[in-house]
């Protein structure tokens, strides 16, 4: 199996670059800066919103532990969905796993809001931060990687 970055050499020779000879793949530093800023106004939000609440500390070492473990779930899911889609071996085991780490995280969350004594605007603002750091998170990695691949292929 080839990898995206020789399919995309070789199926698309007619790349447009723009008159600064900038690779429309690339990510733009715009995209870049918008996805760690989403990432860290939904992780400092969600932080801000525990450290202010009125829980109890296991309660609130729950909901911490959720959004690292949610963070680190969605990076391995896109990782490894962009090893398969570039032709690196990925296990099925590994694969599996990390799409079931990722949906647990979720369904944790979702258990624990629903069985939380707190306001109903409280756990929506969770929910959003939580869902907010999710998908930016996996738009910093995917920048990160890509950005990576350009730097690699320009030495």
């Amino acid at each position: 199996m080839e990898t995206l970055q020789q399919k995309t050499e070789e199926n698309l020779p007619f790349v447009k670059y723009d008159e600064k000879g900038r690779n429309p793949f690339k990510p733009t530093g715009a995209f870049i800066g918008a996805s760690w800023f989403a990432l860290l106004t939904g992780a400092v939000g969600y932080c801000t919103g525990l450290w202010n609440a009125s829980m109890q500390l296991n309660e609130k070492g729950y909901y911490f532990t959720i959004l690292l473990f949610g963070l680190f779930a969605v990076i391995s899911v896109q990782k490894s969905v962009r090893d398969r889609a570039e032709g690196l071996a990925v296990t099925d085991l590994y694969y599996g796993l990390s799409w079931f780490a990722t949906i647990a995280s979720m369904i944790l969350l979702t258990i624990g809001l629903w069985n939380a004594n707190i306001a109903l605007s409280e756990k929506g603002f969770y929910a959003m931060a939580f869902c907010l750091s999710m998908f930016s998170a996996i738009a910093v990695q995917k920048n990160t990687r890509d950005t990576k691949m350009f730097a690699d292929k320009e030495l």
